[in-house]
């Protein structure tokens, strides 16, 4: 039976089946819109206790990783019910902590629940785990081919990071931590210090969930404490054997050359950086300029820009509709009331980002609005430069993270072409053509696939609709492993590795590659799709 419902945080972690209280220094959310520090205090975890969460996650996983689809399918089914039933607690305490609307919180409650359900359906669809067969052809010349097998098994225990941003869909039951367990992989989470409280509400979730199920002790943990300290074991902890992060450029380099740097290195999946460079071909730009700007300025401030995926470039070229298009982009920002970030720390970075573009040479600002005066206020901000200096200079493509962006003229369609060329990796490239335009979109979209991971025609990119297709990735650096997405079921080969099984005696062989497919998954048969049993030669 499940344990009755936890109505508030208590300033616990939880470690395998328990929950903990910590022992170091205590740190605390604070509430955005008056610099308050939230109740309960968390004490942080000593290094005992990361080393506990790890170990049980390593005893955890030979169980785990045998168990059956169906029943991880159930597991991660049993927690998106149980963070529905608290959707009220979540969103009330997740509003306290990033002042993020009480709407968008419920959307996000219903978008995490919606992708623990997805991996579980795909979990029961059987084709992630990538079965091959080629049977033995004895008969073969010059040399016969032996029986070869594959399938993908799971890495092992994996370090999570939650997200600022999304303290409830890229935190501690997130996309992340989805893709891990419908893998078979333990998970153990450092909690984002922005939302302690709805990070423990949502693991206690998950333990209860675990335990509801028959998951064994140590599948999932959360330790609460710094990056540079707890991070930083976490990630060299021999046990770990891939993490999962969302966050700055800063600290995902960090990880990445934490885990490279052990004596087994790891993989690291972290996104981390992206301005998502908006295109106006020149005919979309003559036609609705003006409509265009006052919608991409809807984009650039949802959610105060603190989406990973606001549109923080415009490139286009001298022309018809560009002077219309700036004007409406600066009348909406010069009227936008400003909002609440997620933290003062985070208002204070974006500023300075935003100061250190504005100051580089050639930049002019166009527009600023007005500043929340919540003590993590923020503001909009258009910048612009010509499209000569904008190739000239790397600098002027760093992040800031919020409501701040650039426009870019280009003088004509090869220096449009050259700033494409010129762009860092992206998590998404988003163009607006009319159709006079899609020659010229025909020849720049293969630049734009080889820097960004999402390319999107005649919209606006913020939004990540999670699905089979989607891809929340890119080129570094959007991301540490541009082979990869962190949104959708593909996320879950992020925690899988091919193993293949070469003239194994059938009684040994994994049911998935067992010549009568008794799990009845899709595999490959000698090249072909198919959900049939391997045809055998009877004998005479």
């Amino acid at each position: 039976m499940s344990a009755p419902l936890q109505t508030c945080p208590t300033g616990a972690m939880i470690i395998g089946a328990e929950p903990v209280i910590g022992t170091g220094k205590e740190i605390r959310s604070s509430d955005p819109r008056t610099g308050a520090a939230l109740d309960p205090a968390y004490p942080t975890a000593s290094a005992e206790h990361v080393e506990r969460a790890c170990a049980l996650a390593a005893q955890a996983f030979p169980v785990f990783r045998a168990t059956t689809a169906e029943r991880r399918a159930e597991f991660l089914e049993r927690i998106a019910d149980l963070i529905d039933k608290r959707q009220d607690l979540l969103v009330e305490r997740a509003h306290a902590e990033t002042a993020l609307p009480r709407p968008r919180l419920t959307g996000e409650v219903g978008r995490t629940s919606g992708q623990l359900r997805l991996f579980a359906a795909e979990l029961r669809a059987g084709s992630w785990q990538g079965a091959r067969i080629d049977p033995a052809r004895l008969d073969r010349v010059p040399l016969p081919r032996p029986d070869i097998r594959q399938r993908r098994i799971a890495l092992g225990p994996v370090a999570v990071f939650g997200a600022s941003n999304f303290p409830l869909a890229f935190s501690t039951a997130g996309g992340d931590t989805a893709s891990a367990l419908a893998a078979g992989c333990p998970v153990v989470v450092k909690a984002h210090q922005a939302h302690l409280g709805t990070a423990e509400l949502v693991a206690r979730a998950i333990a209860e969930a675990a335990a509801d199920t028959g998951m064994p002790e140590g599948v999932f943990s959360q330790v609460v404490g710094s990056g540079t300290d707890i991070g930083a074991q976490l990630v060299r902890d021999p046990r770990i054997r891939a993490v999962g992060f969302t966050g700055s450029r800063q600290g995902g380099l960090a990880i990445a050359a934490a885990a490279a740097a052990r004596p087994v290195p790891i993989p690291v999946y972290a996104e981390m950086s992206s301005i998502n460079p908006v295109l106006l071909l020149p005919a979309a730009l003559g036609s609705r300029g003006a409509e265009l700007g006052a919608a991409f300025v809807g984009s650039l401030t949802l959610g105060a820009g603190q989406f990973c995926t606001n549109p923080g470039l415009v490139l286009m070229v001298e022309g018809p509709g560009l002077d219309a298009f700036t004007k409406a982009a600066a009348d909406a920002v010069a009227t936008n009331p400003g909002a609440t970030m997620l933290t003062i720390g985070i208002a204070d970075h974006y500023a300075a980002a935003g100061d250190a573009i504005a100051a580089r040479d050639g930049v002019d600002e166009l527009a600023c609005g007005s500043r929340s005066g919540d003590a993590a206020g923020g503001c909009a901000r258009l910048l612009t430069v010509d499209g000569a200096r904008f190739v000239a200079d790397p600098g002027l493509q760093a992040e800031a993270f919020g409501a701040t962006s650039l426009l870019v003229r280009c003088a004509d369609i090869a220096e449009l072409t050259a700033a494409v060329s010129a762009l860092e990796g992206q998590l998404t490239a988003t163009v607006h053509a009319d159709e006079a335009d899609h020659p010229l979109a025909a020849k720049l979209l293969p630049l734009l696939e080889e820097r960004a991971g999402r390319i999107l025609f005649d919209g606006w990119p913020t939004g990540v609709e999670v699905g089979h297709a989607m891809v929340h990735g890119g080129p570094f650096p959007a991301t540490t492993d541009p082979r990869s997405t962190s949104v959708g079921t593909l996320a879950i080969e992020r925690f899988l590795r091919p193993v293949a099984y070469q003239d194994v005696p059938a009684a040994l062989l994994p049911a998935e590659v067992q010549d009568d497919n008794p799990v009845g998954v899709w595999r490959r048969l000698d090249g072909e799709p198919s959900r049939d049993a391997l045809a055998t030669e009877s004998a005479d």
